[in-house]
């Protein structure tokens, strides 16, 4: 397999950590989203939403969406698990996936940031403003939707699962912006003992050859 990403691109670290967690192989091929990199036409023919990342699977089926390559890879690989064998975990866990993915990745990703400076002309305070804020607001329904769950070691039991995947660098991302995090006791544990895992450090940014300084 082949994995067209970012090394700082959340979408594209979700996709890592369950490669990681799956103990699978893949070539992984740097896409600078900060020099356009995406936007060329040797990536569109890659991507035609030219965005990262992309899973080229050993067939040579292309997939974009960093949900729908996850569900792929427990699909087609499917241990160990990430999503429960319950219909009733199964939604769940998708739903936590979901408050990440579209509840708060949207309005935070890095078009929408560029958009805000170049086009509606904020500084880069109220930039980070809006970003703090969009976040900290997502995570607090995060917070409360653990909060209904039993306690577990990670976000849905004691193993991790896709919300774990989308946790984590929607996380690493609110750190580079100083999110405050306080009072999100469930998450932040989660989390922390996400970083104890090692294919969750295996597939951070500070891991990736394309990381830079």
């Amino acid at each position: 397999m082949k994995l067209h990403n970012y090394f700082r691109s959340s979408a594209s670290f979700r996709v890592r950590i369950a490669l990681e967690l799956k103990g699978l192989a893949y070539e992984y091929l740097p896409v600078h989203l900060v020099k356009g990199e995406h936007k060329s036409g040797a990536y569109e023919s890659v991507s035609p939403s030219k965005l990262v990342p992309t899973l080229v699977t050993e067939d040579g089926a292309h997939l974009g969406q960093s949900m729908a390559i996850i569900e792929y890879l427990d699909e087609t690989h499917p241990e160990p698990p990430l999503l429960p064998r319950d219909a009733v975990g199964r939604a769940k866990v998708r739903a936590l996936a979901q408050l990440i993915a579209c509840e708060i990745h949207p309005l935070n990703n890095l078009r929408v940031l560029k958009y805000l400076v170049h086009e509606l002309k904020l500084d880069d305070e109220k930039k980070n403003a809006w970003y703090r804020h969009w976040v900290r607001d997502g995570l607090e329904a995060f917070e409360r939707e653990l909060a209904q769950l039993p306690a577990s070691t990670y976000c849905y039991g004691d193993t991790p699962t896709m919300a774990d995947c989308l946790l984590v660098p929607q996380i690493f991302n609110g750190k580079r912006f100083n999110v405050d995090f306080s009072g999100l006791t469930r998450t932040m544990a989660a989390f922390d003992n996400c970083m104890k895992h090692p294919a969750f450090q295996k597939a951070q940014p500070s891991s990736c050859p394309d990381n830079e300084a």
